[in-house]
């Protein structure tokens, strides 16, 4: 899944980082353990900037303790979330390692619920902090690479392009239909270049399908209302900087040849008299049309057609890139929860996934984030279900998908990452909510049996407090001679697992 990540535990006990990989798996995530200061920061290395996305961190180790760990992390740049591991009776030592950037901090000995509950929440924040980044870098013209989503193998291409592009200040044409995403990725050409920080200047071509609209590419006298006012033009305003025209194709066939013209001469010329304007521009195009076509048919200049077709990327729509769809989901729920307080909704179950997964999206990604957000107004519970998406009839549902996986539940935040399906409602419910709801009747119809009920209460109990039989018993209020005895008569005996011992 897209949102399983892995944990460096670092600590010289090995029982300490038994319990937190227990804690982890049971979230679903991996983990890689070693014993000192100094074998973390080697791990941290090899890994990578983005090999880790937690940190679990004993404050006392041999060779290099926590705080030395957390101190040269820091100076390598931004890192992922900690938790710190303080000894017993070590509280004086929390302030200390939360001043040093540490999310948490652990007391021994640990419990794995305490444990579960602070990767839970350490996690849950770091995806809001993503989410709210994405939206502050959209929101400020400036996208990352990393926006891009590009879990499937043609979006990878494309993020692989957008990359090798971004280095150079070759003119880009973006080829792809509406809604796919050519703005991001023109926007985001402009941030990772060596043109960032200069003037990024977009232009819809559909505005400039009449040539009394030159003005706004090329400067001059514009009609507004019943006066006239004069404008620079796009030309001039992005010079230095990155000039985006929108469905370049729907340009007038005049305003096509003063923009081959301009280009060639770096220079704009605003008409009455004046003096021609410096534009030196890096020419970033986009279209949903076939220009080939259009050149063959006499509509769009040739000469034009060459020279912004230097380094053509060509997005693809969304239904030929099904696996991207889980992510872009995750996304767009995570941050319409944050955007709207609808901090209830936390996931997305595998039925309502697997609706959008077949659907054929014509919208491509911005249908799918309409979606989303409507869905995530109109969630009832804690996981958007395909009654959220009424949008989506079954008829405009595709029989067959093309995604490589079947579609499992997904979670806002990695807190329940890689869990089965019928594992994201079984997250510890919040104090008032009730839990994974048991069915009562059968596929014909008829009551379920008795006994079947009774297995279905005693696997949930088993799991919801992580094998501990004792627990278990307890909580629903038999001895656990008994509930051992109901385990082997219902056929159950391997479902406690290596948890079970107390």
């Amino acid at each position: 899944m897209p949102t399983s990540t892995t944990l460096l535990i670092a600590d010289d006990d090995p029982a300490v980082c038994r319990l937190v990989e227990t804690a982890a798996a049971r979230l679903g995530h991996r983990t890689v353990a070693v014993a000192d200061g100094r074998a973390a920061l080697d791990a941290f290395a090899a890994a990578g900037r983005d090999g880790f996305g937690l940190v679990v961190l004993d404050l006392v180790m041999p060779e290099l303790d926590g705080m030395g760990v957390l101190a040269r992390l820091r100076e390598r740049g931004p890192i992922p979330p900690v938790i710190a591991l303080a000894a017993a009776g070590g509280f004086d030592a929390a302030p200390s390692a939360l001043r040093a950037g540490a999310v948490d901090v652990l007391v021994k000995p640990l419990v794995v619920e305490r444990v579960v509950l602070s990767i839970e929440q350490a996690l849950r924040m770091r995806a809001l902090e993503e989410a709210l980044g994405r939206a502050r870098r959209a929101a400020a013209g400036a996208p990352a690479l990393g926006d891009l989503v590009a879990g499937s193998a043609a979006m990878e291409r494309v993020a692989r392009l957008v990359e090798r592009a971004a280095a150079t200040v070759l003119p880009v044409l973006i080829e792809g239909e509406a809604g796919v995403g050519k703005a991001l990725i023109a926007r985001i050409l402009h941030a990772a270049g060596d043109r960032r920080g200069r003037p990024f200047v977009a232009v819809d071509g559909t505005a400039l399908a009449d040539e009394r609209a030159a003005a706004l590419l090329f400067g001059g006298e514009r009609a507004t209302g019943a006066a006239a006012e004069r404008t620079v033009g796009a030309l001039v305003e992005a010079h230095g900087g990155t000039l985006f025209i929108e469905e370049i194709a729907a340009l007038a066939p005049l305003l096509q040849a003063r923009l081959v013209r301009a280009l060639q001469e770096g220079e704009v010329d605003p008409g009455g008299g004046r003096r021609p304007l410096r534009a030196d521009v890096r020419l970033v195009a986009s279209t949903g049309r076939d220009l080939i076509r259009l050149v063959r048919e006499g509509r769009f200049r040739e000469d034009l057609y060459y020279r912004i077709n230097v380094f053509p990327i060509r997005v693809p729509p969304l239904r030929e890139r099904r696996d991207d769809v889980p992510e872009l989901v995750r996304r767009f729920a995570l941050r319409f929860a944050a955007e709207e307080r609808r901090s209830g909704v936390r996931g997305v179950s595998s039925a309502a996934l697997d609706r959008l997964m077949r659907h054929d999206w014509p919208g491509n990604v911005r249908q799918l984030e309409n979606a989303v957000f409507r869905a995530v107004l109109a969630a009832e519970g804690p996981l958007i279900e395909p009654e959220d998406f009424p949008q989506i009839a079954d008829a405009s549902v595709m029989p067959e998908r093309a995604a490589s996986a079947e579609p499992v539940a997904i979670a806002l935040s990695p807190d329940v990452a890689a869990a089965p399906p019928a594992a994201l409602p079984l997250a510890r419910p919040a104090a008032g909510r009730s839990g994974p709801a048991i069915r009562l009747f059968g596929r014909t119809g008829e009551i379920r049996p008795m006994a079947e009920i009774e297995a279905d209460v005693i696997r949930i109990a088993i799991d919801q407090y992580g094998g501990r039989m004792a627990l278990v018993a307890r909580r629903l209020g038999i001895g656990r001679s008994t509930l051992y005895r109901r385990l082997k008569e219902l056929g159950l005996d391997g479902v406690d697992g290596p948890l079970a011992a107390e």
